[in-house]
């Protein structure tokens, strides 16, 4: 694996935007299937973007998957990004804008924020790569690294069918949260673990 840098923004996105755009929960906040590829590469832009600004986004080997990561107490987006955000998702999706945000909002009010971690941000494979371990072998090295810190690791399991495999790394879940009329998102955390 290696960091990623600014220049690594767009092929991030890219990995993402193809991860993501049959995702339960990402797929139903952008229903629309002719556009979703590219509100997806916006919004995930934006996301990616601002993690960058921390030494703690990967790439795998050959660009294949890519985590997002952000370490304790670093936010999302610095506040020009997190300006752009509403402004963004009302030229992509007009009407439902209300509906996405809230979605946005919803994510933000789960995240503990009561002790320090590393919070996995998005984690994705290309889809022509997907079911070979490639995003968990990404996972794996992650929280090798994690671990040495000593700190624990928060997600949000946007597909109910990847909890099983957070759970094989040592996330468990903490609670879970159903958007507004949509699919039911799990809080997943992983308690800090000694180097062995």
């Amino acid at each position: 694996m290696r960091r990623a840098t600014a220049q690594d923004v767009p092929t991030v996105v890219d990995i993402l935007v193809s991860a993501f755009y049959e995702d339960p929960t990402w797929a139903w906040a952008f229903p629309d299937p002719d556009l979703r590829a590219e509100q997806h590469r916006r919004v995930w832009t934006l996301f990616v973007e601002g993690a960058v600004r921390y030494p703690w986004v990967w790439l795998a080997d050959n660009d294949t998957a890519a985590a997002v990561w952000l370490p304790p107490d670093s936010t999302d987006m610095s506040e020009e990004q997190e300006a752009a955000l509403e402004p963004l998702v009302i030229e992509l999706v007009g009407a439902d804008a209300p509906r996405v945000m809230e979605t946005f909002e919803v994510f933000e009010r789960a995240h503990p924020r009561d002790e320090p971690h590393f919070f996995l941000s998005l984690l994705g494979t290309r889809a022509e790569h997907r079911g070979r371990g490639l995003g968990l072998a990404l996972l794996a090295d992650n929280l090798r690294e994690i671990d040495r810190l000593g700190i624990p690791a928060y997600l949000e399991a946007s597909n109910p069918a990847n909890v099983a495999l957070y759970e094989r790394y040592g996330f468990a879940v903490r609670s879970s949260f159903t958007l507004p009329g949509g699919p039911e998102v799990a809080t997943m955390w992983r308690d800090a673990r000694p180097v062995v």
